[in-house]
């Protein structure tokens, strides 16, 4: 499977990032991956590559690229509860510091970066992000209607920006929450707001988690929910971005 280390030109900078793609000379459907808050790292790596596997070109940005090279934040092989409350205390500036503002105009760059590889198809491309990267991925599909056919969150607060975050979408939508993450009274008012936008989408609780369930170096990794999330993420992908 091959990979590359790259970086990508912005309004502000450069940003570091992956990319993984099938080793074929085809050109292949692109899709951008938002990390959770706690960066590009090993497993987020490897899920790219998994999801290359499938015949995509996967772009993992750096999001973060701002604060200096991915990882930003020193992290161990194992993120155990125990280490989590220090971390967090340096991983949340750096969240606060990416401004809606600021995750827009990187969008605009990840997207336009993806179009102008060799390995990338014209389009329509796809975006995916877990945790404050299921927010991002949605941010930019709403930013760019014309080009994103499909977004998937997970574990992510998706409803942070409200029901106006909806209005532009034409992309189909998976969103996979933890059950520790949100309520039956929550999960119906987000959704209710999906069906006034108009958005094409499945939102469902992956029964028995808790936030971060898809990242195998947490004590929040599920086995059946990163199942369940290649599932439904690969099942969207077929939907919107194949034509055969």
């Amino acid at each position: 499977m091959p990979s590359k280390l790259l970086r990508i030109p912005t309004a502000d900078g450069s940003a570091d990032a992956f990319a993984a793609f099938p080793d074929r000379g085809a050109q292949h459907p692109g899709i951008l991956m938002y990390a959770d808050g706690f960066g590009v790292r090993p497993v987020l790596r490897d899920m790219a590559r998994e999801l290359a596997e499938h015949g995509y070109y996967v772009l993992v940005p750096n999001f973060f690229y701002r604060h200096g090279p991915a990882p930003v934040v020193e992290l161990p092989a194992h993120i155990g509860e125990e280490a989590r409350p220090a971390i967090f205390a340096e991983v949340m500036p750096l969240i606060e510091a990416h401004t809606a503002e600021r995750a827009a105009r990187d969008a605009d760059a990840y997207l336009s970066f993806l179009i102008a590889q060799p390995e990338v198809s014209a389009g329509p491309f796809a975006v995916t992000g877990y945790c404050i990267g299921g927010l991002l991925a949605m941010r930019a599909a709403a930013a760019h209607p014309d080009q994103v056919a499909a977004v998937a969150a997970f574990h992510g607060p998706v409803y942070a920006d409200g029901p106006d975050l909806f209005s532009t979408l034409t992309a189909q939508v998976h969103l996979g929450h933890a059950a520790g993450d949100v309520t039956a009274e929550a999960l119906s008012e987000l959704d209710q707001a999906l069906d006034v936008a108009g958005v094409s989408y499945t939102s469902e609780i992956y029964p028995d988690t808790t936030h971060g369930f898809t990242m195998s170096d947490t004590d929040a990794f599920s086995p059946s929910g990163l199942q369940r999330h290649w599932d439904r993420l690969l099942s969207l992908l077929d939907r919107a971005m194949r034509n055969d």
